[in-house]
């Protein structure tokens, strides 16, 4: 797994600087009769205490008052020591604790900006200012230094007493103290902070308890909204469009040699697992229910049995395993528990095996995928290497090519063609190509390999009868930061693939004519963006309607993945491993998920349909086919198409690296 690095200080510096001009552009407001509207709120909110008996306000400034020392050093808690424990910690976490720190900094950033968004709707004059109050201005009074009555801090918002930010950055502190468990003594020393910190700002005349209150809310709104625990909008995207008809698990399906030794055990397989859940917290935890008010957020599960998520199937032969998975593919994952499913499967043949790993989108994307399965083979995975240098665009670079991208995005419109699809049922097929072939292919065309496997997926369509006109548009996932074993971090961007039957060469350079858009990252950030930003935003279920509308036939058909493996030989519990495949699942509503894997020295190509639209068998044949016509064209000779590795059905026997025979088709 990649190791946790802190994020660049200048990025944090900057944004907070941001979140400053932000307060700095409310205090400056001089709206007329803005002084007037903070007065008459005062004495409202006043009134209101004094029915509800909840003014101590007086009492303690009346006693605060007459004591210089004890005003003078309130003067000075109030004006510091907010301050101070507050960026102590950010620090500490940034230095310490990156992992926490983005959360913590996250959650401070939308409780300040809430509390400037109260501060321009509804300004309040504090006790102290108010006419009629009877209250002691001690601030003034004492001169203190750093204090609101000395000119370091003149340009400060005086009307800003809703809500308090100096208990709620108090509250905050001693909120992340209590995520990050610290000990007893922190606890109770951060309570005290928070205690005095309340009688200090009452006692002074700065705010009125109800003041007070509603920092609280604001601490509970900020840290309930970006909790770690809770479902990143980018994960929950997938949660969201997930239908009966369209199970948004993604997945892996490897297979066995056990031509030397006895195919894996069920019991074999539970403890490779077993031993890899200290690595694996979301297979360790579920979702809490989803609401109309409340995300849902990850949790332990203290019930989980390797039982429920581990099972062994046999199958008859290459078919009844193919059909097998056409079956995983087309079941959802139950919600009440951990979301992920291993399938050891036996029966294949006499010396082979299988494994089916499923894990559901909003846990991770194919490459976390990867990463998890990885976790589960030998040998072990080696230290993770040291992260080089974050060569990303600055931050307003970033927000340049969003916008840019959003641009992009809007003018992209419909696509031109509709394929059926939608059904409940799935089918499954594999390809297998040397990946050597499918480089000096794409070298030899000026191309890249994702638009060779794009264009073999167009023409392997066009070959099985599929759109015989048109072009057919494509969701191709690319990486939008760096990818780990959980969460989503990949973006999807559209391209649109020629259909119909012509030359594959001639199919292969339109479609690297039009996957520059792949290699510019204006509309993947653009649609990270969408995802994360104004996913956050929107409630429950106008996100479900957003993403459903979104991510379903109205703008794409198919879903093109190629993602990077392993290059070395690996194992399960002593048996090697022939080929890995990726699931790819459906978007709703939609009939072809296609993804391809590095693999060994193979490019391994899994074909997931909607067998009512597309057949999956004749779509991998198709795609094989296409792969053989453009590796014999990139070589000059028609002839070698004959004799091409590419398989979907027949025997391996010729590879170099091993002697197996497996029917792929």
């Amino acid at each position: 797994m990649a190791p946790v690095t802190r994020p660049p200080w200048r990025r944090e510096l900057a944004l907070g600087l941001a979140v400053f001009a932000v307060y700095s552009v409310v205090s400056g407001l001089d709206w007329s009769g803005r002084r007037q509207t903070a007065e008459d709120h005062a004495h409202r909110l006043r009134r209101l205490e004094h029915a509800l008996h909840l003014d101590p306000e007086r009492a303690l400034n009346s006693w605060l008052a007459p004591h210089s020392t004890l005003r003078v050093l309130a003067n000075y808690e109030y004006a510091t020591t907010y301050v101070i424990s507050s960026f102590a910690l950010l620090f500490w976490l940034w230095w310490r604790r990156p992992e926490t720190y983005r959360w913590a900094r996250t959650s401070f950033v939308v409780l300040n900006l809430l509390g400037v968004a109260c501060f321009a709707l509804w300004p309040l004059m504090p006790p102290r200012l108010l006419p009629g109050s009877g209250i002691v201005d001690t601030v003034r009074l004492g001169r203190t230094w750093g204090s609101w009555g000395s000119p370091l801090v003149s340009h400060a918002n005086e009307l800003a007493a809703m809500p308090s930010l100096h208990l709620a950055w108090a509250m905050w502190v001693s909120a992340v103290l209590a995520l990050i468990a610290g000990g007893r003594r922190t606890q109770v020393l951060s309570a005290l902070h928070v205690l005095l910190t309340l009688f200090v700002i009452l006692a002074t005349g700065n705010h009125f308890l109800l003041d007070a209150v509603a920092g609280a809310v604001l601490v509970w709104l900020s840290t309930s909204l970006t909790a770690p625990d809770r479902v990143a909008a980018p994960d929950l995207f997938f949660l969201r469009v997930e239908t009966p008809a369209a199970p948004q698990h993604v997945g892996g399906v490897v297979l066995l040699d056990t031509s030397e030794r006895p195919a894996p055990t069920l019991e074999q397989v539970r403890g490779v697992v077993r031993s890899a859940l200290p690595a694996l917290p979301r297979f360790r935890q579920r979702l809490t229910t989803d609401s109309a008010w409340r995300r849902p957020r990850w949790v332990e599960d203290a019930t989980l049995e390797l039982d429920r998520h581990v099972e062994l199937r046999t199958v008859e032969g290459e078919q009844g395993f193919l059909d097998l998975v056409g079956e995983l593919a087309g079941s959802a994952l139950p919600r009440d528990r951990p979301l992920w499913r291993v399938v050891l499967v036996h029966g294949l043949a006499p010396d082979r095996a299988a494994l089916v790993l499923l894990v559901h989108h909003v846990v991770a994307d194919g490459i976390g995928v990867v990463a998890q399965a990885r976790l589960l083979l030998e040998p072990p995975p080696g230290p993770a290497a040291a992260p080089g240098r974050d060569r990303r665009p600055g931050m307003l670079a970033r927000a340049g090519a969003t916008v840019v991208g959003l641009a992009q995005l809007a003018t992209d419109g419909r696509p031109r063609l509709q394929l059926p699809g939608g059904g409940p049922s799935r089918a499954f097929a594999t390809v297998v190509v040397p990946m050597e072939q499918v480089r000096r292919t794409a070298r030899a065309h000026g191309a890249r390999v994702t638009d060779v496997l794009l264009s073999a997926v167009a023409g392997g369509l066009s070959r099985a009868g599929v759109g015989e006109v048109g072009e057919l548009r494509a969701a191709v996932p690319l990486m939008v930061r760096r990818p780990g074993a959980e969460g989503n971090a990949t973006s999807a961007v559209m391209v649109d693939v020629p259909l119909g039957p012509q030359p594959e060469d001639h199919r292969l350079r339109q479609v690297a004519a039009r996957t520059g858009r792949l290699r510019t990252p204006t509309r993947a950030l653009a649609s990270r963006f969408v995802q994360q930003r104004v996913g956050a935003l929107l409630p429950a279920r106008a996100h479900a309607a957003f993403a459903r509308a979104v991510y379903g036939p109205g703008f794409l058909q198919a879903v093109v993945s190629n993602m990077p493996g392993a290059d070395e030989r690996l194992a399960l519990a002593g048996a090697p491993l022939l080929a890995a495949f990726p699931l790819v699942p459906l978007a709703p509503g939609t009939a072809v998920g296609v993804g391809a894997l590095g693999w060994d020295g193979d490019f391994c190509i899994g074909v997931g349909t909607d067998p009512g639209a597309v057949d999956a068998g004749a779509l991998a044949a198709g795609v094989a086919a296409v792969l053989d016509e453009l590796a014999a064209q990139a070589e000059g000779d028609q002839a070698s198409a004959s004799t091409s590795r590419a398989r979907t059905a027949g025997s391996w026997s010729e590879s170099p690296k091993r002697s197996w025979s497996w029917p792929m088709r």
